[in-house]
């Protein structure tokens, strides 16, 4: 090697060990000054936002007299200090990014996000799994959950209404897994409009279907979208109504109604006591005088609860995951199986009388989320449930590219295909049949 590249080979290694070293010093400084909060916290049992504020900046105005800090590493110092104690640590800056749609942490080295409907990977990371840890204890707390090795998995949410998955070892064997789906503001059904994942004409049809009392099941895959429709579909309850909303972890932002009860989930203590389920929950909404009764996700036995609700004169909707509505109802009828031993043919008339409606939702390949299928349940025929279709999502055929020639011209129609916008909308193809509830509404189509 040439004598001038060995110096500046040597001079970026030293650069670099200073970097490193320069590194693992402001981490030492951010433990020890985490540290004297902590206990400072546990003394005064109770700390003001403002309060904390002054601790982290006395203590770093400490630090500074021991040894020179750039101001640009005190503000991002006494940030991360802040965030660790009242927020998220180094997610909050993801959870503050409105473009951020899912945050996804594999472990303390790998944070994946959602950007625009594309998955990337942060260039951040937690510095140790303690540290990750620490931060899904403070999540699950402020929501009285627990999450622990002998109950390694939870469902909470941020105070923003974020909906929050943690899985710990040794269930995720790279270590704990947090999912963060964000839920910024409640997008309306003017907005699914905009956003082309509904026709007005749709939109305007379920918006009678919901204040009519019309039981709509919302169906769909995962990230398809369901929990957010279902809040915009919730918009149309009118407002001297009675709504209890049943979820694992809140979400739904019903603001128009004010006779409005949320309630909630809860896991097992440390003794595998005192859980409520979902089924309990509906079980004691039955006994609240409500006019409709809302549940976040049907997922096993509580569809035979929510069944019998909607049989017995309440109104309501739900969610469930499936990839159309006929694998919907075999799902439904599954899931009435793990509650009740009954034949299917039985469970099958429960379910057809039961649900009114089933709107179909899909993630299409430009990662757009559209209303795929409304069909009606219009009874039973020789043992099988009928379908009637309403609206269907009819793909427009995309315009063809100009061809190159050779295999060139192929490969490039072949990879817009891929990344072009999926163009189609939400067609009429049938006419609802089952109108008394619509006639006793003093609604007309």
């Amino acid at each position: 090697m040439h004598k001038t590249e060995e110096i500046i080979s040597e001079a970026v290694q030293g650069e670099q060990e200073v970097s490193i070293e320069k590194k693992a010093n402001s981490l030492s400084f951010r433990q020890q000054i985490q540290e004297k909060i902590m206990e400072e916290i546990e003394r005064q049992r109770t700390i003001s936002d403002e309060e904390l504020r002054d601790l982290i900046d006395q203590e770093i105005k400490e630090l500074g007299e021991k040894e020179f800090v750039p101001l640009k590493e005190k503000l991002d110092l006494r940030k991360r200090l802040f965030d660790s104690f009242c927020r998220l640590g180094i997610l909050q800056e993801l959870v503050d990014d409105d473009q951020v749609t899912e945050i996804m942490v594999n472990g303390r080295e790998k944070i994946f996000i959602e950007k625009k409907g594309k998955e990337i990977l942060w260039d951040k990371c937690f510095d140790s799994e303690e540290q990750l840890e620490d931060l899904i204890q403070q999540i699950v707390s402020r929501v009285n959950r627990m999450v622990n090795v002998s109950s390694p998995i939870v469902d909470a949410r941020l105070e923003d209404g974020s909906r929050v998955h943690v899985v710990l070892p040794p269930i995720s064997l790279d270590g704990p897994a947090v999912t963060i789906r964000k839920f910024p503001e409640p997008i309306t059904i003017k907005k699914l409009i905009q956003y082309q994942s509904i026709t007005e004409e749709a939109a305007e049809f379920l918006r009678l279907l919901v204040i009519s009392g019309y039981n709509i099941f919302i169906s769909g895959g995962t990230n398809s979208g369901k929990s957010t429709f279902l809040n915009a579909l919730s918009a149309f309850i009118p407002e001297d109504e009675r709504v209890i909303t049943i979820e694992d972890s809140a979400e739904l932002q019903i603001q128009q109604v004010p006779n409005l009860v949320r309630l909630e989930t809860r896991n097992a203590n440390s003794e595998g006591e005192g859980a409520v389920t979902i089924r309990d929950l509906i079980r004691a909404a039955l006994r609240m005088n409500p006019s409709r009764i809302i549940v976040g996700e049907v997922r096993s036995g509580e569809a035979f609860d929510l069944l019998t609700a909607f049989n017995t004169g309440h109104s309501g909707m739900g969610t469930g995951h499936a990839n159309s509505p006929k694998d919907m109802l075999s799902r439904l009828e599954s899931m009435v199986l793990m509650a009740a031993e009954l034949p299917l043919m039985a469970i099958r008339s429960q379910i057809s009388a039961a649900i009114d409606i089933i709107v179909q939702l899909g993630r299409l390949r430009d990662k757009s989320r559209r209303v795929l299928e409304i069909v009606e349940l219009k009874g039973m025929e020789q043992g099988e449930i009928l379908l009637n279709p309403l609206y269907v999502f009819q793909e427009k055929p995309q315009e063809e590219e100009r061809k190159k020639g050779g295999k060139s011209g192929k490969k490039t129609a072949a990879a817009s295909k891929e990344t072009e916008k999926v163009k189609g909308e939400l067609v009429c193809v049938g006419q609802l049949l089952g109108k008394e509830k619509l006639c006793a509404a003093g609604c007309e189509l």
